[in-house]
């Protein structure tokens, strides 16, 4: 392997130079990154439908372009579906990264062309291994196998022509060949779409490994981690993988699994935080001893930001990266070479330095659920809880939700506390009809409840009436102007409002 530690290292130096270019001139790059991909895209339908031709400075680009969700690009991105080209821009796309969808759709599909992939999802994969390797130079992580831990849906085609599946088993599925020598499993079990079954192969798989480096959702991988400790009947994976050495990680809060994985690795481990999703790769925490991630400026993304505080706004102030400030949160508005142009992705950011300019991840636009990587947002809650009551005959006063996190082989569930007008005779039977509804309305929630590996039927705690307006009297938030909140990712709501029924 000296040979590969060597081509590495000449690697490494060269894009760290490139890197250090975007630190010391951030502006300037994401200026040359707008005129590049608005002039390339001045001939497509979006294109023409805006102007693109006449777009000189980033004034004419706010002027002319909406920023838009996902509903409101739906449109182009449907004729992107149905095989036209040069719609949002140039060329056809074949692949498409399938998520959980808004209030009117069970799955958002979005288009990765080969020049995203390349420029951004890609080039963001070998940036977080070129970081990891410049803050820990005596590393042997090319000495070993790297366990990627894909997606929750097998590749399927639209068309003869196009296809979509997770975003991982997509790039999965399009990586260059001599990557594939450096990762396990094989894509036969990778993109496997039985989990139940996919665990079991990982795991048997990779215990006859040396795997230096892992890669994937915390929670999914903490199953497959418990599974591999059940097989070999090791106390801990350190006994399985000796020359493991660092979790890249993703997808979800990793604070609530931290000290699991301290747990069930038993030894030095790193970690690494990468901010990737469907729409791209957006940051890297290439600083070992912070929590906050470089935000990476040279992957074809030009970056907006809404301050939170005027999201309900129809008309939002729109700050450029010039123009944001440490410690402020704002929603992330994205346009790519993949043809996304000012769209809302629904994260938010703040910053924690703008020399460079690092973030971290604080939420999303909406309140949510995301502690499996199920993205549960109030419209699927409201959609599920109308469709439980409409079948039980219950009627709902307040609610509100949150995780309980998956506690070594435990599997995670979701705990509503309801305060119903009208109880249910069965709350049994109302959890059921919940847990179907949310599963008929978010994919990503339905896969992450398959065979209750990852997590388990939702619990429903039936609260006396008046618990809401006490713990709200206790918060000081009386009147019309505070609300409960309907969905967290953390549970200081829930833990609050079980703690006064145990007091009564």
């Amino acid at each position: 392997m000296p040979i590969i530690n060597s081509i590495l290292n000449w690697v490494a130096t060269k894009r760290e130079y490139q890197i250090d270019f975007f630190r010391k001139y951030p502006v300037e790059v994401q200026e040359e990154t707008l005129d590049r991909i608005v002039q390339k895209s001045k001939d497509t339908l979006i294109g023409r439908d805006h102007g693109f031709r006449d777009i000189s400075s980033y004034r004419q680009f706010q002027q002319q372009i909406p920023v838009r969700d996902y509903d409101a690009i739906k449109p182009y991105i449907q004729k992107v579906l149905d095989g036209e080209p040069d719609v949002l821009y140039p060329g056809e796309v074949k692949w498409f990264a399938k998520s959980s969808g808004t209030t009117g759709d069970k799955s958002k599909f979005i288009p990765v062309n080969r020049e995203f992939m390349e420029d951004c999802h890609f080039r963001g994969g070998k940036d977080t291994v070129i970081l990891y390797h410049n803050n820990n130079p005596q590393s042997s992580l090319l000495k070993g196998k790297g366990l990627v831990i894909g997606g929750s849906h097998q590749i399927s085609s639209f068309n003869a022509d196009s296809y979509f599946g997770d975003l991982s088993a997509v790039l999965l599925q399009n990586m260059p060949g001599w990557a594939h020598f450096f990762r396990t499993p094989d894509l036969s079990i990778a993109l496997m779409d039985e989990w139940e079954e996919k665990i079991e192969k990982m795991a048997e798989v990779t215990i006859q490994q040396n795997v230096t480096n892992i890669s994937g959702v915390p929670s999914w991988t903490l199953v497959l981690l418990n599974r591999i400790l059940e097989i070999t009947g090791t106390t801990n994976i350190r006994e399985v993988w000796p020359k493991l050495e660092v979790f890249m990680h993703g997808g979800v809060s990793f604070k609530p699994y931290r000290e699991q994985f301290k747990n069930i690795i038993a030894g030095p481990m790193n970690y690494v935080e990468t901010f990737n999703a469907s729409e791209g790769f957006f940051g890297i925490q290439d600083d070992p001893d912070k929590n906050d991630m470089l935000l990476m400026l040279d992957y074809s993304v030009f970056y907006e930001f809404i301050p939170i505080e005027q999201m309900d706004n129809d008309d939002p102030i729109v700050y450029p990266l010039s123009d944001v400030e440490v410690g402020k949160n704002y929603a992330m508005v994205i346009s790519t070479s993949g043809g996304l142009w000012r769209y809302l992705i629904g994260d938010t950011v703040r910053f924690t330095s703008t020399f460079p300019f690092k973030i971290i991840i604080t939420g999303r636009t909406r309140h949510f659920m995301n502690a499996f990587g199920e993205e549960i947002i109030v419209d699927n809650a409201e959609v599920a809880l109308r469709k439980a009551c409409k079948n039980s005959l219950a009627e709902i006063t307040e609610y509100t939700a949150a995780p309980v996190y998956m506690e070594g082989t435990k599997a995670g569930r979701h705990q509503w506390l309801i305060e119903f007008s009208k109880a249910p005779e069965n709350l049994g039977f109302f959890e059921e009809l919940l847990d179907n509804a949310l599963k008929a309305t978010n994919s990503d929630y339905e896969a992450k409840r398959y065979k209750s590996i990852a997590l388990h039927q939702p619990e429903v705690i039936s609260l006396p009436r008046g618990t809401f307006y006490r713990w709200m009297k206790e918060k000081g938030k009386l009147g019309g102007q505070h609300k409960v909140p309907r969905l967290s990712n953390e549970r200081s709501f829930v833990n609050e409002i079980l703690e006064i029924i145990q007091k009564s």
